[in-house]
Formats: C-alpha cells, sequence, structure tokens
C-alpha cells in the first residue's frame, strides 16, 4: 500500500488518505474515490489528494476484517457486517466467552495490520454483545498476511475464540444452622443464591436446611442429590476450616469426593469443590451471601456453561483475584453488574424508537399506517422489525387514531408512548419519543412508521456501524447513493433534537455534523420507500421483494 499525492485525474479508484472538508463538501477518511466525488473536488477547487493506493497483492480492508474474524471465532459468535474495516464479533446467546489467550496473541503477531481484541477469557456475555472486535489498520491488510492467520487457525484444534452458552438447568441449595442462626439469615441467602442462579440461567429447584453436623447434613446431601438437580450447592452456617471439617466430611458420608479446597480469589478463599457421581457440588464460602461479585461467581459461572473445573483451573485464578480492586469486571446481568451497581455490556446500547402518530393526509380518509400489508396493519412491520434486531427497547409513540394504533400492536411487547400534539407536526412525536426512553440507552435508531418493507437485518447493518469514538455517531443507510430511513443517533444529540420545531424530523441536524455522519450502503431499496399515497400503498401491497 502506497501513500501520496495524486493528481484528481488518476485518482479514480483510490483511498482516501485523510478526510477532506471544503465548503459544501465532505468525504471521510478511507472513501474510495468515484469519477462523481473527483468532479465534485475538483469543483470545490483542489488539484490533487493525498490517497492510498493497494498494492496487487493487498487486501481491501472490510474484506480482510471479515477473513481474521472467520479465521478467530468459533462457535455461539456471529460477525457484524465488515465497516471501515472492523467487524465486531457478537454473542448469539447468552453465555461464557472462552478465549485462547496464545490463539490470540499468535494471530495480533502476524502483521500490524491486524488486529483482534476481546473481552477477558471467561466473561459472562448476553445474546448481542460485543465479546470481540476485528481491526484492520489501516485500509488493507496483505494477502501473505491474511493466509498466516488463517494458517494459524486452522492448526489449532479448537478456535482461539467461542462461546459456551449456559447449559446447567438446575440446582439444589443445603444450608445449616448452628444455635443462633436465624431463619432471617437462611431466606436471605436463599434468595441471593436464587437471583445468582438465575443470571447464569438456573433455577433453585429446591432447599434443604439441616443442623451443622456432618452424619444430618450428609443425609440432607443425599436427599438433594436424589432430586437429579445439575448443580448442589451447600452453604455451612461456619466456615470451612480444612478437608476435615463438616461440609467435606458430609459429602464423602454421602458418596462424594473432594476434588479442591481454597482458591486464590478475595473474596471467596474458603470454596470447597467436590463431586457426587458426575453433579458438581460447591461448598459455599460466607461471601456467597453477599450479592456482590466474588470468586464463587467465576466458578458457578464456569459450572454453569458446561465447563470442566479442575483443582488447577482454581489454582491459577490467583492474577486478577483481588476482586475488591477490579469492581468494572463485566458481569452476566444484560446491562448491569452482579450486584446492579455499574454497566456490564461491552457493546453500545441501542434503542429504537417508531412514529407512529401521523394523519396520513395524502391518503385521504384512510390512516395508512392501519392498511394491511401482507395481513398485518403496516405499522405493525416497522414495529416487528425493531423487535426482531438488536435495538432494546422498543418505544412504539402514537398520535392519531391512537387506540386503533395501540390495537394493532396489542400483543407486541413495546412501550407506547402518546403524543397528544400530534396535530403539529413530527417534531412533536420525537420529543415524547426521546423523552420516554431509558437513561442508560447509547442512541436511537428512528423509524418510520409508513416504511413497511425496512428490515431487521437493514437495523441490524446499522447498529454494527454505530461508533460516536470512531466518528460514526450518526448512522445513515444508503442505497444507490441515496439516503434513506432509519437513521441511528447518539445520545449525544437528543437535546437538539428535542429542540427542533414544526413539522421536521432530525435531518436538518445532519448538516450540522456532517463529520460525525456515516453512510452504510444498503442493497434493500427498502429504506428510500416510505407510503405517502394510495398510489404507494398499492406498490408496496405486491408481492414482497423476497418473494418466490
Amino acid at each position: 500500500m502506497r501513500f501520496e499525492t495524486v493528481p484528481l485525474a488518476e485518482a479514480a479508484g483510490c483511498l482516501l488518505a485523510h478526510a477532506v472538508r471544503q465548503g459544501g463538501l465532505a468525504l471521510k477518511k478511507g472513501h474510495r474515490l468515484s469519477a462523481a466525488d473527483i468532479d465534485r473536488l475538483r469543483a470545490a477547487g483542489l488539484a490533487s489528494v493525498i490517497a492510498a493506493q493497494l498494492d496487487a497483492d493487498d487486501v481491501h480492508e472490510d474484506a480482510a476484517a471479515a477473513r481474521v474474524a472467520a479465521a478467530v471465532m468459533g462457535n455461539g459468535l456471529l460477525p457484524a457486517p465488515a465497516f471501515t474495516g472492523r467487524v465486531n464479533l457478537l454473542a448469539e446467546t447468552d453465555g461464557l466467552l472462552v478465549v485462547d489467550p496464545a490463539g490470540i496473541d499468535a494471530m495480533n503477531r502476524v502483521h500490524e495490520a491486524i488486529t483482534v481484541a476481546t473481552l477477558p477469557a471467561f466473561a459472562a456475555v448476553c445474546r448481542g454483545d460485543m465479546a470481540a472486535t476485528v481491526k484492520i489498520i489501516p485500509f488493507a491488510a496483505p494477502e501473505a498476511a491474511l493466509s498466516a492467520v488463517e494458517r494459524s487457525a486452522v492448526a489449532r484444534a479448537v478456535p482461539p475464540l467461542w462461546l459456551a452458552p449456559w447449559r446447567l438447568k438446575t440446582a439444589a441449595l443445603v444450608q445449616t444452622r448452628l444455635p443462633g442462626t436465624t431463619d432471617k439469615v437462611l431466606d436471605k441467602t436463599h434468595k441471593i443464591t436464587a437471583d445468582r442462579l438465575a443470571r447464569v440461567a438456573m433455577r433453585l429447584d429446591a432447599e434443604r436446611r439441616t443442623d451443622h453436623r456432618p452424619e444430618v447434613l450428609a443425609e440432607a446431601v443425599s436427599a438433594a442429590m436424589a432430586d437429579g438437580p445439575d448443580l448442589l450447592l451447600i452453604a455451612g452456617a461456619s466456615a470451612i476450616t480444612d478437608r476435615a471439617d463438616v461440609l467435606p466430611a458430609a459429602i464423602e458420608r454421602a458418596g462424594g469426593e473432594v476434588a479442591h479446597f481454597g482458591m486464590p480469589v478475595d473474596p471467596g478463599n474458603l470454596l470447597l469443590l467436590a463431586r457426587i457421581g458426575e453433579t458438581p457440588v460447591l461448598g459455599l464460602p460466607g461471601c456467597a451471601r453477599s450479592p456482590k461479585l466474588n470468586g464463587f461467581d467465576w466458578v458457578l459461572q464456569r459450572l454453569a456453561a458446561g465447563l470442566s473445573v479442575s483443582p488447577g483451573d482454581i489454582m491459577g485464578l490467583g492474577v486478577g483475584g483481588l476482586l475488591a480492586e477490579i469492581p468494572s469486571r463485566p458481569q452476566p446481568r444484560a446491562g448491569r453488574s452482579a450486584d446492579g451497581a455499574g454497566p456490564a455490556a461491552a457493546s453500545p446500547r441501542i434503542a429504537a424508537l417508531v412514529l407512529a402518530a401521523g394523519q396520513s393526509r395524502r391518503m385521504g380518509d384512510a390512516n395508512k399506517l392501519l392498511s394491511p400489508v401482507d395481513g398485518r396493519p403496516m405499522v405493525a412491520h416497522a414495529v416487528d422489525a425493531a423487535l426482531a434486531s438488536r435495538a432494546d427497547p422498543v418505544v412504539v409513540v402514537t398520535g392519531h387514531e391512537a387506540e386503533q394504533v395501540a390495537n394493532a400492536l396489542a400483543d407486541r411487547t413495546v412501550t407506547r408512548v402518546h403524543n397528544p400534539d400530534y396535530a403539529a407536526g413530527l417534531s412533536r412525536s420525537l420529543q415524547a419519543g426521546l423523552a420516554a426512553l431509558p437513561t442508560d440507552i447509547d442512541g436511537v435508531v428512528i423509524c418510520l412508521g409508513d416504511m413497511p418493507r425496512v428490515s431487521a437485518a437493514v437495523i441490524d447493518r446499522l447498529v454494527a456501524a454505530f461508533s460516536p469514538l470512531e466518528g460514526r455517531g450518526i448512522v445513515v443507510p444508503t442505497h444507490e447513493g441515496r439516503r434513506g430511513n432509519p437513521l441511528i443517533w447518539a445520545r449525544a444529540y437528543f437535546a437538539e433534537m428535542a429542540s427542533l420545531d414544526g413539522d421536521v424530523g432530525a435531518r436538518p441536524l445532519l448538516r450540522r455534523h456532517g463529520d460525525q455522519v456515516a453512510e452504510v450502503p444498503v442493497d434493500d431499496p427498502a429504506v428510500l420507500l416510505d407510503v405517502d399515497t394510495q398510489a404507494m400503498l398499492r406498490a408496496v401491497t405486491g408481492p414482497p421483494a423476497d418473494a418466490p
């Protein structure tokens, strides 16, 4: 790849090395120059540009990123569409991210243009979370380097990155008591344990309480095992002190085997790992009575994901084992930490706002949003696409004939907001919808209720491109060079959007913040099709574009 000053007459097909902003012209770094672009540059008074020209053995950044992503990822991960040399790898389901650090390091050492970044090994993720990102720096990567990365992946027994979904379903809890142990303490432990299990998709099926003596505890353990739980948890009234203490002794009396006692994680030092038959058994440390993150969570997550936990695994947890020093470690609950105190998601959270308040003046007496399209009301198509996408939550703004529109969406899990001032124009619906959004979202995709052919895949492509830190705080779909809908807006623009007046959307802000606009080309003309007239309605009620 060569960077050099190129006369405009020779620049067609080159990639801009730097953004160009002159007059009303704005072209981003990495943009591939077309003949039309060159005419605009010439009209703006430029005679040349600094451009990157790919060598014969260079692979364009998007194609290169897609190849590295395919090489690095295993089961449970999905690649987002490549954009500006980046492919984000997203969790296909809830579970635990399994990382081979040596494998990732080997890929990162092949060539400086190829980078792979991941969440920490054994991070708990939710469906849609970003687990890793591949970034090509900049514009292209050599074919030889890409081939080396692919050979490195093939040579390994398992991919260097994959997701283990939560597999265990049920757990039983046995609690012991001493004189002075109150039911309040045991009840609290039951609730905290049930909540902790729920975060790894398990349920607490049964609980038994017994005295803190080996012989009676062994009977309670045997009775709990007879119910066939996937996991047995034992919370002692007194902390385990050694392998001959009450809990390990009771486990052995019940036919079990103690695998390991103690762990280099604080809080969580006094955890006991055992097994009865094929069922894992954990003797809980005292910190398990607290909802805050502790070493028990780390072991529980691995077991819940169906991963084996050996004494060596536990003894290898010492680096990073001072949990009080790292309160921001990602946690399994979507969007929040285990104690509810902080953020957990690694990827931006995008809400969807469906505007469905208009009066359909150009349609005559009919409310176009209620007109049937493929057997469903038109507005239902827009809402269903939002619900099927990565956007969450979905907020619908109603206005004209609000009750009928709400009835058309009655069986859908959406937040409905009424705009009583709908006659004043689109800006009032924007204001009502923005005010109803959660405070912890990073952005919103604005969907129009009269665009029934926009798909969830298009919305997800826009979400994948959203990255305010990389200059993509506003994301716009384009088809054959024309800008369409829906658009994604970062939270930073909400106040400006709420201040708009009249029957206008937020498009006037595009000119004001042109340097933050990312255009995402899509093959689907639906992003240009909003139904305003009876003739347009007749056009969209024909067979869908993907119909056989």
